[in-house]
Protein backbone atom coordinates (compact mmCIF):
# COMPACT_ATOMS: atom_id res chain seq x y z
CA UNK A 1 0.00 0.00 0.00
CA UNK A 2 2.77 2.43 0.94
CA UNK A 3 4.65 1.70 -2.31
CA UNK A 4 1.46 2.34 -4.29
CA UNK A 5 0.95 5.71 -2.56
CA UNK A 6 4.57 6.69 -3.21
CA UNK A 7 4.21 5.63 -6.85
CA UNK A 8 1.00 7.67 -7.29
CA UNK A 9 2.60 10.66 -5.56
CA UNK A 10 5.64 10.37 -7.80
CA UNK A 11 3.44 10.19 -10.92
CA UNK A 12 1.53 13.31 -9.82
CA UNK A 13 4.76 15.19 -9.12
CA UNK A 14 6.14 14.24 -12.52
CA UNK A 15 2.93 15.43 -14.22
CA UNK A 16 3.23 18.79 -12.44
CA UNK A 17 6.88 19.07 -13.42
CA UNK A 18 5.96 18.27 -17.02
CA UNK A 19 3.21 20.93 -17.01
CA UNK A 20 5.59 23.47 -15.52
CA UNK A 21 8.21 22.69 -18.15
CA UNK A 22 5.66 23.03 -20.94
CA UNK A 23 4.55 26.42 -19.58
CA UNK A 24 8.17 27.49 -19.27
CA UNK A 25 8.88 26.41 -22.86
CA UNK A 26 5.88 28.41 -24.09
CA UNK A 27 7.09 31.48 -22.21
CA UNK A 28 10.62 31.06 -23.58
CA UNK A 29 9.23 30.73 -27.11
CA UNK A 30 7.24 33.96 -26.66
CA UNK A 31 10.31 35.73 -25.25
CA UNK A 32 12.48 34.54 -28.14
CA UNK A 33 9.88 35.71 -30.65
CA UNK A 34 9.61 39.09 -28.93
CA UNK A 35 13.38 39.44 -28.87
CA UNK A 36 13.55 38.62 -32.58
CA UNK A 37 10.94 41.32 -33.33
CA UNK A 38 12.82 43.89 -31.25
CA UNK A 39 16.12 43.07 -32.95
CA UNK A 40 14.51 43.44 -36.37
CA UNK A 41 13.20 46.89 -35.40
CA UNK A 42 16.50 48.19 -34.03
CA UNK A 43 18.78 46.53 -36.59
CA UNK A 44 20.56 49.29 -38.50
CA UNK A 45 19.24 49.67 -41.99
CA UNK A 46 22.22 49.36 -44.28
CA UNK A 47 22.14 50.91 -47.73
CA UNK A 48 22.42 48.56 -50.70
CA UNK A 49 26.02 47.70 -51.50
CA UNK A 50 25.76 49.51 -54.85
CA UNK A 51 25.29 52.83 -53.04
CA UNK A 52 28.39 52.48 -50.87
CA UNK A 53 31.37 54.56 -51.97
CA UNK A 54 33.72 51.59 -51.43
CA UNK A 55 32.35 49.28 -54.10
CA UNK A 56 34.45 46.77 -56.03
CA UNK A 57 35.46 49.28 -58.70
CA UNK A 58 36.55 51.82 -56.09
CA UNK A 59 38.55 49.20 -54.21
CA UNK A 60 40.27 48.05 -57.39
CA UNK A 61 41.21 51.63 -58.25
CA UNK A 62 43.05 52.08 -54.94
CA UNK A 63 46.75 51.36 -54.47
CA UNK A 64 47.43 48.07 -52.67
CA UNK A 65 48.33 49.67 -49.33
CA UNK A 66 45.09 51.71 -49.24
CA UNK A 67 43.02 48.77 -50.50
CA UNK A 68 44.22 46.62 -47.58
CA UNK A 69 43.22 49.36 -45.13
CA UNK A 70 39.86 49.87 -46.86
CA UNK A 71 39.15 46.13 -46.75
CA UNK A 72 39.91 46.11 -43.02
CA UNK A 73 37.45 48.97 -42.44
CA UNK A 74 34.84 47.12 -44.50
CA UNK A 75 35.28 44.10 -42.24
CA UNK A 76 35.32 46.10 -39.00
CA UNK A 77 32.64 48.64 -40.07
CA UNK A 78 33.97 51.20 -37.57
CA UNK A 79 37.43 51.23 -36.04
CA UNK A 80 40.35 53.22 -34.73
CA UNK A 81 43.75 53.19 -36.44
CA UNK A 82 44.87 50.77 -33.72
CA UNK A 83 42.00 48.38 -34.54
CA UNK A 84 42.83 48.51 -38.24
CA UNK A 85 46.53 47.93 -37.50
CA UNK A 86 45.65 44.76 -35.59
CA UNK A 87 43.54 43.61 -38.55
CA UNK A 88 46.22 44.32 -41.17
CA UNK A 89 49.32 43.51 -39.13
CA UNK A 90 50.85 46.90 -39.92
CA UNK A 91 51.96 49.76 -37.65
CA UNK A 92 49.29 51.99 -36.13
CA UNK A 93 51.00 55.14 -37.44
CA UNK A 94 50.97 53.79 -41.00
CA UNK A 95 47.30 52.84 -40.72
CA UNK A 96 46.47 56.27 -39.31
CA UNK A 97 48.08 57.84 -42.38
CA UNK A 98 46.28 55.48 -44.78
CA UNK A 99 42.93 56.03 -43.05
CA UNK A 100 43.35 59.80 -43.32
CA UNK A 101 44.18 59.43 -47.03
CA UNK A 102 40.94 57.48 -47.49
CA UNK A 103 39.07 60.25 -45.65
CA UNK A 104 40.64 62.86 -47.96
CA UNK A 105 39.56 60.78 -50.97
CA UNK A 106 35.98 60.76 -49.66
CA UNK A 107 35.75 57.03 -48.98
CA UNK A 108 35.76 57.20 -45.19
CA UNK A 109 34.52 59.54 -42.51
CA UNK A 110 36.15 60.11 -39.17
CA UNK A 111 34.71 61.06 -35.83
CA UNK A 112 36.57 62.05 -32.70
CA UNK A 113 35.24 60.68 -29.41
CA UNK A 114 37.35 61.90 -26.55
CA UNK A 115 40.95 60.99 -27.30
CA UNK A 116 40.04 58.38 -29.91
CA UNK A 117 39.30 58.87 -33.60
CA UNK A 118 36.92 56.39 -35.22
CA UNK A 119 36.83 55.75 -38.96
CA UNK A 120 33.90 54.28 -40.87
CA UNK A 121 32.67 54.02 -44.44
CA UNK A 122 31.30 57.33 -45.72
CA UNK A 123 27.64 56.99 -46.65
CA UNK A 124 27.04 53.78 -44.66
CA UNK A 125 24.05 54.08 -42.36
CA UNK A 126 25.46 54.40 -38.87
Amino acid sequence: MKEEVNYNLLVELLKKVKESLEELNEKLDRLAEGQKEILERVKPKRPPIESLPLDAAALLSLPDHLRKTAMAICALEEATAEDVAKETGRARAAESDYLNQLVALGYLKKERRGKRVYFSIEGAGG
